[in-house]
């Protein structure tokens, strides 16, 4: 007979108590972000230095300029624009920039547009992440190649025409580095420093406790990673998450809980508070919500049939109607998310390690061949008032069979209707 695992919280007071505190902390917080939006944008101008994380040409009005995507020292993403044809990425600015009142508090906290004026540019930082992304870059030819394989190791942003191709296949979730990218790494890691640490341990010393040992030295590698790649939201939220979790198994308290995900966000909110205006990270957190909402009703199936059918196939269905709240774009191809998200699992580690041996263009003529299959889109955007519904039969249904049956029903009918 299995023992149950104590759960996070013994009773639904502390829970309350422990998630009530850290919401006063979040407003407390946003309250005085607000006090420093309220007076950048009330400055007439305001210096600063910047890194460009991302360029790309833009034609209008027969004009062709360049939209930059910045990093400043103070903290703050920013777009702005140029006419100037200098290679910009990696490259430190020192601009003069003219703060707008149109600039709204959620675009302060995420990412907005502000007009400026380029003082000087520095040379493009030759650091690692740098490095590394010209090492990837080396290896393919096609420029999609280049963006694409940028985006899945280094959270770089996507050209516009390739983001398009993989919109209409339904698999952006596999291109913007998430939970999903971090377990493989964490697997491929944690495998391979096994595989070292086991024939030592049994011979030198096996009194010491491998998932104690192994888990320190793979945290700490994927932190370094995170740090890299400029935490990205939904990245910096499956590290936190996957470093608590590590954390409860050791203890050996529950880990699948509602409880545990949302003081994992409240927590990570209060810490990084733009990420509450930060769409990524709010899908990211609604995947692991119907991950763990599959798990809670499916435990009597094998765990096998859960990884490998299960969950993608039903993380695809549940997500569909609340992903459809933000992204319109339908395409038939879309149907296929689920498959390609299972091959995914092998494509990752393996694309990895042909970059390792230098021969990532391997798989460059297959992965051309399936962005460039041509496919008619349509425009199929769910109401919030439906989306309200969906959202509240979701949350009801951690604590009814009934209304996760109502929850599948509903997105059930929906997918027929949108694809159908």
């Amino acid at each position: 007979m299995e023992i149950e695992k104590p759960k996070l919280f013994l009773e639904l007071k502390d829970f309350l108590i422990v998630s009530t505190i850290l919401i006063l902390l979040i407003l407390i917080r946003l309250w005085f972000f607000h006090n420093e939006y309220q007076e950048f944008v009330s400055k007439p101008f305001y210096y600063t230095k910047a890194t460009v994380t991302h360029a790309h040409y833009k034609t209008k009005y027969n004009k062709r300029y360049q939209i930059l995507k910045l990093h400043s020292e103070d903290g703050l993403d920013f777009f702005t624009t140029t006419d100037r044809t200098d290679s910009f990425v990696g490259s430190s600015l020192r601009l003069i920039t003219y703060p707008d009142s149109r600039i709204t508090f959620a675009g302060y906290m995420g990412h907005f547009y502000l007009k400026s004026e380029i003082l000087s540019i520095s040379k493009p930082y030759t650091d690692t992440i740098f490095s590394i992304q010209e090492s990837i870059t080396k290896q393919h030819e096609h420029r999609w190649m280049k963006s694409l394989y940028s985006a899945i190791y280094l959270a770089t942003p996507l050209d516009k025409d390739i983001r398009t191709q993989i919109s209409s296949l339904g698999v952006s979730h596999l291109i913007a580095l998430s939970g999903f990218h971090l377990g493989i790494l964490w697997w491929l890691l944690y495998t391979l420093l096994y595989l070292l640490y086991r024939p030592l341990q049994q011979r030198w010393f096996p009194y010491r406790y491998s998932l104690i040992d192994i888990g320190i030295v793979t945290i700490s590698l994927l932190g370094y990673y995170i740090w890299l790649v400029g935490y990205p939201p939904s990245l910096l939220r499956s590290y936190a998450m996957l470093v608590v979790g590590w954390i409860v198994i050791l203890l050996g308290i529950e880990l699948v809980s509602f409880e545990f995900l949302s003081i994992v966000s409240l927590t990570l909110i209060l810490a990084f508070p733009h990420l509450l205006f930060s769409l990524g990270f709010i899908l990211s957190i609604m995947g692991v919500f119907y991950i763990f909402l599959l798990l809670r009703y499916t435990q009597s199936l094998s765990s096998l049939y859960i990884k490998f059918l299960i969950i993608p196939f039903g993380i695809y269905l549940l997500m569909t109607p609340f992903v459809h709240l933000f992204f319109g774009m339908t395409t038939p191809l879309q149907l296929l998310s689920p498959l390609l998200s299972l091959l995914f699992t092998l494509f990752y580690p393996i694309s990895i390690l042909l970059h390792i041996l230098g021969l990532g263009d391997i798989l460059d003529s297959s992965l051309i061949w399936l962005l460039n299959i041509s496919t008619v889109a349509q425009e199929n955007l769910l109401p919030w008032q439906w989306g309200g519904v969906y959202t509240l039969l979701s949350i009801g249904a951690i604590w009814s069979l009934r209304l996760f049956v109502l929850t599948l029903l509903f997105s059930m009918i929906y997918l027929g209707y949108t694809y159908v």
